[in-house]
């Protein structure tokens, strides 16, 4: 690795000097020569600033992101407006190293931010206590499984086929570590199955996971799934929400749900092919110390200033092993900041505005792409703001030809729900305009 690092040779005999050995060899001396490379490490040789960045950039020239596209995929990711303000605020050098608060009296800037993030999630779903965050929306939901099941004494999950596969597979992996059972329930017409859920639904039911809008898009009756879960003694009711719905739709304080999960990525974070993400969780007062991770309070100090400490600390580090409801979340510090600063920067009526624009636009594109009748909706359901879409044409196909116009096309949905091997679904938010939409159904009856 010599060539990356900037030590000369005359600094590494000092250092080997002062910790008493002759030769880098010497401190690998515990190694088997048998286990010990015999060559070179196979790397290129040392490079010049300006090389390096030319280089980088070449490297990033080979991806195609949504600034050269025009983008209708979502599937629980979406390409959301973020304000210009986010960047700043997250660029700014006190939160750099943003992440755990292990000293409260040295981290208050990162605890109030935290605070105030926890908070703003309490407002937007109604419930009465949120964390720090998770990783993200699929870790939430298997997350809230665990919560639910140390809080019932229960071990059967039971989870709707309309919550998003990603989700349903994190869950089914970490539930069998756990020992925890999950049953599936298939959906009718796009939204869950409420028979078939009724049928499943036992005293031995820990929770019901649901999605709202589900994965098709599609509201989902809760009040109706509330009375199913809630039926079995003990049974708790988790809700998956899209945060940006909630501009418009009940929230799920008032449906009756017990622990509210979601991915907070369209909060204010881009796509970043995949991540990192963020996802939160919120239940109710009872609940409160079966929650993951931890939750800051607002105190005040000696001096009887405002001021901010760790609450409850439910993780490994902080509390014996086997009391502790959580291994893995972090309150994903810069990501909690930028959903802050998004909820700050919309406030109530930017947020109804957003929720609002989607789901209107969305409403438009997918009237315009079936008004000719060759393609036709897939459900005939309320959505926000994604919608089904089939053909006789293969998805694939489809979405190959909206990429040579510089169009990213919807999620097939043949792969994960067989029975609707042509379905494609189409995400639309307040960015695309009247002209995008209209050039993707154009586009579309050119297919035809």
């Amino acid at each position: 690795m010599y060539p990356y690092i900037p030590n000369t040779k005359e600094d590494e005999q000092r250092m080997l000097e002062t910790i008493g050995f002759d030769s880098i060899d010497d401190l690998f001396s515990d190694i088997p020569e048998d286990l010990v490379l015999d060559r070179e490490l196979d790397l290129k040789p040392s490079m010049s600033e300006l090389e390096v960045a030319n280089y980088i950039t070449k490297l990033s020239k080979e991806n195609t992101t949504i600034n050269d596209l025009t983008c209708f995929l979502g599937a629980g990711a979406y390409d959301h407006y973020i304000p210009s303000i986010i960047g700043h605020i997250l660029s700014r050098s006190e939160f750099y190293t943003s992440y755990t608060p292990y000293q409260a009296e040295m981290s208050q800037g990162t605890l109030q931010y935290i605070f105030e993030y926890q908070s703003l999630i309490c407002k937007l779903t109604g419930m009465d206590v949120s964390n720090a965050s998770l990783y993200d929306g699929g870790t939430a939901v298997a997350e809230a499984a665990f919560m639910a099941s140390n809080i019932t004494r229960k071990d059967e999950i039971v989870v709707s086929k309309t919550v998003n596969p990603q989700s349903r597979e994190v869950l089914k992996t970490y539930a069998h570590l756990q020992g925890i059972k999950v049953i599936e329930v298939e959906d009718n017409g796009g939204v869950t199955d409420l028979d078939k859920l009724k049928a499943n639904v036992s005293d031995k039911t820990a929770a019901v996971i649901v999605q709202n809008p589900n994965f098709f898009g599609i509201i989902e009756d809760i009040e109706a799934i509330e009375e199913i879960a809630h039926s079995q003694r003990r049974t708790l009711l988790i809700a998956s929400v899209d945060p940006i719905s909630l501009g418009i739709l009940k929230t799920p304080a008032s449906l009756g749900v017990d622990i509210v999960v979601g991915e907070g990525q369209a909060l204010g974070m881009p796509l970043n092919f995949g991540g990192p993400y963020l996802g939160f969780i919120a239940t109710n007062k009872s609940h409160m110390r079966r929650l993951p991770g931890r939750i800051v309070g607002q105190t005040i100090d000696a001096e009887e200033n405002r001021a901010f400490v760790l609450t409850l600390q439910a993780r490994e580090q902080h509390i014996r092993r086997e009391k502790a409801t959580s291994n893995i979340c972090s309150n994903q510090g810069m990501l909690t900041l930028a959903a802050a600063v998004y909820f700050v920067t919309l406030g109530k009526k930017g947020l109804r505005e957003v929720s609002l624009q989607a789901t209107q636009k969305a409403h438009y594109a997918m009237n315009k792409i079936t008004e000719s009748g060759n393609y036709k909706p897939l459900f005939d359901k309320p959505f926000f703001k994604e919608f089904a879409i089939t053909s006789s044409i293969d998805a694939d196909e489809i979405n190959g030809k909206l990429l040579e116009e510089k169009i990213l096309g919807g999620y097939p949905l043949g792969e994960k729900y067989p029975q609707y091997e042509n379905g494609i679904l189409y995400a639309v938010t307040e960015k695309r305009s009247k002209d995008e939409i209209d050039r993707l159904s154009s586009v579309l009856e050119g297919m035809i």
